[in-house]
């Protein structure tokens, strides 16, 4: 079998600069030839010094008609390459796109420029879908001016295939998006109960979506935390969390106002139950996610104290 990857997507859309990435990475400077397959000729090049060192060659076709398990097959024969790659051209109907009989896709990738993503999607709906319905991964690069809609995006894109991984990119790489469908809870729950993997993601979700939690009321073990000279009637009840190491640990929470928060002690735990507020606070330098305690409760430290994002 013939590894073959297949980069798909409009013209401009980034697949070249894809693929000239993925040439240049250390892990792809494996033995033997790569065949690269052109169909279509973009803004962007291959440098001659990236392709001697990635030992890779490039044949251009053309024509629709042209790309066919015949002269793939030819085109195959004469170079003798270990892998190949298809920088697909996206106004060809993937449809009808064959390959020989012999060569595997062991990989599907679509490249969408998400500036324009809304008139393609728009006006070349059919084309743009048989592109991403086998893709494993959905690329949206040039996403500084729509972060307000990758949403929908990704809702356009699950709706044709489910099982794709979607990344987003702006200028400065990947957009670390957390979206409300991928929440592991119900916003709409009465009391929105966040578990050990539930504490974590609220917490980094209401720096960037307070507005999901505004008026929600939430529920959490969690440890006393009392700073010295914080305001009477207030304290912080959080979570010791692990980010990539065990070197790497930081408390995470919020404040909150409690009556009795006087007569809590440092470190102990407790089961709050509070509402979520959008307020100036000092330490924010502005406005930012407070709680208001519902009730507090003593309780057991839980089986595993410490959260982890690795």
């Amino acid at each position: 079998m013939k590894p073959v990857y297949v980069i798909n997507g409009f013209l401009e859309s980034g697949k070249t600069d894809f693929i000239r990435f993925t040439l240049a990475q250390n892990y792809f400077q494996i033995q033997g030839k790569t065949l690269l397959l052109l169909c279509e000729e973009g803004e962007s090049e291959y440098e001659d010094l990236l392709l001697r060192r990635s030992r890779t060659v490039v044949e251009l076709i053309e024509k629709e008609e042209d790309f066919n398990p015949s002269n793939l097959t030819s085109l195959e024969k004469k170079h003798h390459p270990e892998r190949i790659i298809i920088e697909y051209n996206g106004m060809w109907n993937y449809k009808n796109a064959k390959l020989p009989w012999y060569w595997k896709i062991e990989q599907q990738i679509t490249t969408i420029d998400g500036s324009t993503f809304p008139m393609y999607y728009t006006n070349m709906r059919s084309l743009l879908a048989e592109m991403i319905r086998k893709s494993e991964m959905i690329i949206f690069n040039r996403c500084d001016t729509v972060r307000d809609q990758l949403n929908s995006y990704r809702r356009n894109i699950k709706a044709v295939n489910p099982s794709a991984d979607v990344i987003f990119e702006d200028s400065k790489g990947e957009i670390d998006e957390i979206f409300e469908e991928d929440l592991p809870y119900d916003l709409n729950q009465p009391v929105i109960v966040l578990d050990n993997q539930g504490y974590g993601i609220w917490y980094l979700d209401s720096m960037d979506h307070l507005e999901r939690y505004e008026g929600k009321t939430l529920q959490f073990v969690a440890m006393v935390l009392k700073p010295e000279n914080f305001p009477e009637g207030y304290f912080v009840p959080g979570r010791m969390a692990m980010t990539c190491c065990a070197e790497d640990m930081a408390f995470l929470g919020y404040a909150c106002e409690y009556a009795g928060a006087g007569e809590l002690r440092q470190k102990e735990w407790v089961k709050v139950t509070a509402t979520v507020a959008k307020e100036y606070w000092a330490d924010y330098k502005g406005e930012g996610p407070i709680l208001h305690a519902v009730s507090v409760e003593k309780t057991k430290a839980p089986k595993e104290e410490i959260i982890s994002f690795s």
